[in-house]
């Protein structure tokens, strides 16, 4: 079965004042199931994972929606204050909705690159090991020492690092970011998905993705890589296809079944319900 782990749907009449810009052409129109769904079937891609992009659980509560109607939509990665009082309600709350599978806070925007090293978060990430929730970490290679220390002090509770940590690829620049991917990788709940490379690139040709990509492979073996679209961002560098036909090249082929669909059933527990529904 192949799974793309990390997609979009959004409404732009819903994102006034949010990303992306008009100048951003490519993507700043609506994205709909009806828009993907062609693109899946001749990529052969028999399901996703619809990930979050607006710090709003109206936005949630639209994907889950989405879920509901399409059933190629396998799970979805939502939003809610996780430093909120009331964030374990909230949780619970999501939770009983069986396509619900994680939650992704929007660290990457936040001004406080420490925020997500805080014991405030704590009550809220007991209520997601509770109901079998994971965490997707849309972290920058700055914010990858907070994120190591967060790991270590939730040593039970599934993380993924979303688009390599973003390596400055289009700058160069390797070492540092391969030093904390080190660190990472030695945290056995973390996981790294394969996506969002191309976007970083920028004006670098393609072929720029692959040394940090088999670096990513490398650190993180196969079982605990996952890849992922990240479409339709991805529009802003490259073709859906494409990307699909680059990472397939760069994964030997006797890791296909695991990077390109079984790591991602497993690691979402996609198809299965939640512990407190069982």
């Amino acid at each position: 079965m192949r799974i793309d782990a990390h997609q979009h749907f959004w409404r732009i009449a819903d994102r006034v004042g949010q990303w992306p810009p008009a100048e951003l052409a490519a993507i700043h129109r609506d994205f709909i199931p009806e828009d993907l769904e062609p693109i899946l079937a001749e990529a052969k891609v028999d399901g996703t994972v619809l990930v979050q992009t607006m710090e709003s659980e109206a936005d949630t509560d639209f994907m889950l929606d989405l879920a509901d109607r399409h059933p190629f939509i396998l799970g979805v990665v939502g939003w809610t204050d996780l430093k909120a009082a009331d964030a374990p309600a909230n949780i619970a709350r999501l939770a009983q909705h069986p396509k619900l599978k994680g939650f992704r806070p929007m660290l990457q925007d936040i001004a406080d690159d420490n925020w997500i090293d805080d014991p405030a978060l704590d009550p809220a990430i007991a209520a997601m090991q509770e109901h079998g929730l994971v965490f997707d970490a849309l972290v920058l290679p700055r914010h990858l020492d907070p994120l190591i220390a967060f790991a270590g002090r939730h040593p039970e509770l599934p993380i993924v690092t979303d688009h390599g940590a973003k390596p400055l690829i289009a700058e160069g620049r390797f070492v540092g970011w391969y030093s904390r991917m080190k660190a990472l990788a030695q945290l056995p709940n973390l996981h790294c998905k394969l996506s969002g490379l191309l976007t970083e690139a920028g004006d670098q040709k393609p072929q720029a993705v692959r040394p940090y990509a088999e670096t990513i492979l490398d650190l993180f073996g196969p079982e605990r890589v996952i890849w992922g679209s990240d479409w339709p961002v991805l529009r802003l560098a490259g073709d859906y296809q494409a990307w699909l036909a680059q990472c397939l090249d760069i994964v030997p082929a006797e890791q296909h079944d695991a990077v390109f669909g079984g790591n991602a059933k497993s690691f979402y527990r996609l198809g299965a319900s939640h512990p407190s529904a069982s």
